[in-house]
């Protein structure tokens, strides 16, 4: 039987927190514990007039997630975590941003000594925490620099698509420049193995989008599918990787070419997320490749708008716990 799965509660003023009591009304086919305030989450419950039973636990370090029963409605397993300063719904304040890096720490923690099998993350808000001094650019940039991982790649996956991202958040002028043969095949190889060991896919078929209009119609728009893109490929190819492309976007998201891939490369960031997006917003999972642990996420931020109200949407969050449950189903932890 799996490792349990480690839920962080995100942003304390956020959706985060609400989220967690939410899941645990229902009937989930999982062993679950969040790392987070307990009086937070008895608050949030509260707030919204749910009923919450609270089972803590003692620590990440030795045996907290050994032999975690299956989830119970209305009941949550928590690794305690104590907040600097109470928190309220809606409204910042970065003397708790430490704790939210602290339930990172603990969850990487326990998912590299093996108490967890994966890891899901609430959202954070990234402003909040560089506004109390702490250099932060988010949890993908985080997740890799305390796992020691030299480079990671940015996939959302929903219903019959994933669509991972060889460069992230770039200002577009910059990304063609990042467009390198180096860095292709490093995504392109990381794509590979995880879809091979995290998602039990033995030949990936990958569809690589070109960078510009038309994939550059024969190097009239734009010279980085001959020059840089295709003869990658075709290295890559003759490894007997499935490399198809480099082809339009504009006419790749469609069900000719979906209907028979495992995944999209998009060259950046707004190339590939909004396709995804629209087809499955609410209902998509952000996943990290090449750590060494398995970290999923929801598709959306903090929503600080609707904190406290009952109106935010568990469903990204379910996604990214059974995405969780998959990945760890499929490489056996």
């Amino acid at each position: 039987m799996p490792a349990p799965i480690v839920i962080t509660s995100g942003e304390p003023a956020g959706i985060g927190p609400e989220l967690c009591v939410q899941i645990a009304q229902q009937p989930l086919q999982a062993a679950l514990a969040v790392i987070g305030d307990p009086e937070l989450l008895l608050q949030r419950a509260k707030q919204l007039q749910l009923p919450l039973k609270l089972k803590l636990l003692e620590t990440t370090s030795s045996d907290c997630g050994a032999q975690l029963p299956p989830h119970q409605a209305g009941t949550l397993h928590v690794v305690p975590t104590p907040l600097a300063h109470p928190a309220r719904a809606g409204q910042l304040d970065k003397a708790n941003a430490a704790y939210v890096l602290r339930t990172l720490d603990m969850a990487i923690e326990g998912c590299r000594d093996g108490q967890f099998s994966a890891m899901v993350t609430a959202p954070v808000h990234k402003g909040i925490i560089n506004d109390a001094g702490i250099p932060f650019s988010g949890h993908t940039e985080y997740l890799a620099e305390k796992t020691s991982t030299p480079m990671v790649v940015m996939m959302l996956a929903t219903e019959g698509l994933r669509v991972a991202l060889a460069t992230t958040h770039l200002p577009l002028q910059e990304v063609a420049s990042q467009i390198t043969p180096a860095r292709l095949e490093s995504v392109i190889r990381i794509l590979k193995r995880d879809l091979q060991h995290k998602f039990g896919i033995d030949q990936p078929r990958i569809l690589v989008c070109g960078l510009n209009p038309h994939a550059g119609e024969g190097g009239h728009l734009g010279r980085e599918e001959i020059e840089v893109i295709e003869p990658l490929l075709g290295k890559l190819r003759a490894e007997s990787m499935q490399l198809i492309g480099p082809l339009p976007a504009d006419t790749l998201f469609t069900p000719h070419h979906l209907d028979h891939a495992d995944a999209v490369l998009a060259m950046y960031h707004d190339q590939g997320l909004p396709v995804l997006k629209y087809r499955g917003f609410g209902q998509a999972v952000n996943i990290t490749l090449g750590l060494p642990i398995i970290r999923t996420s929801v598709d959306h931020g903090t929503a600080l708008d609707l904190a406290g109200s009952g109106k935010a949407d568990t469903g990204s969050l379910l996604t990214a716990i059974r995405y969780a449950q998959q990945m760890s189903a499929a490489r056996g932890s």
